[in-house]
């Protein structure tokens, strides 16, 4: 099976991601910064995911998450937390695609971004016009494709992935909102 392949690989991707000056942990956390008008501070954080947790959210999505963790960041304003920032990957055609949400208090969309595309193709899917499609969505909203998701010619696979992870970090959410620091 080709995700049992890329886990080892995927870990190796990650693995210098905590350290200091990682190029992913850096550009997300300038990315972060930039989206609000007023100065924030931030601090990343790792969340172990629950196995019953983890299967309820996978089920009603239809996607896994690779990890039984994920990176996510507090955004404060005056020692006020004001939002969250949710970064996880999901499967291209053969590569992951790291992604961030950054989800309001209440649980609406703020933002995503693609933070790192390895594909060849498929990479519209970081065009910040399509990914503003998502902003104001929460774990209410219908997340289906051609729908309320327009699709993208030739990143087809990339599309659902990124929609269905989008998705998942906002259905995961308002359940794992009161264990966030």
């Amino acid at each position: 099976m080709i995700i049992n392949k890329l886990i080892p690989f995927y870990l190796i991707l990650l693995g210098g991601f905590l350290s200091g000056g990682s190029p992913i942990r850096d550009a997300t956390e300038k990315y972060i910064i930039s989206q609000f008008d007023v100065d924030v501070s931030i601090n990343m954080h790792t969340l172990k995911l629950d196995t019953e947790l983890k299967a309820l959210v996978q089920n009603r999505v239809k996607q896994r998450f690779y990890r039984d963790e994920l990176y996510y960041w507090t955004i404060s304003n005056n020692d006020t937390t004001i939002a969250y920032a949710i970064m996880d990957n999901v499967l291209g055609k053969s590569m992951p695609i790291t992604f961030l949400v950054i989800v309001e208090i209440d649980g609406r969309i703020i933002n995503s971004e693609v933070i790192k595309y390895r594909e060849a193709y498929g990479g519209e899917v970081g065009n910040k016009n399509w990914l503003a499609q998502f902003t104001h969505f929460s774990d209410t909203s219908d997340f289906k494709l051609g729908k309320n998701i327009d699709g993208i010619s030739g990143a087809t696979i990339s599309v659902n992935s990124l929609s269905k992870g989008i998705q998942k970090i906002a259905i995961l959410f308002p359940l794992i909102k009161d264990k966030l620091n």
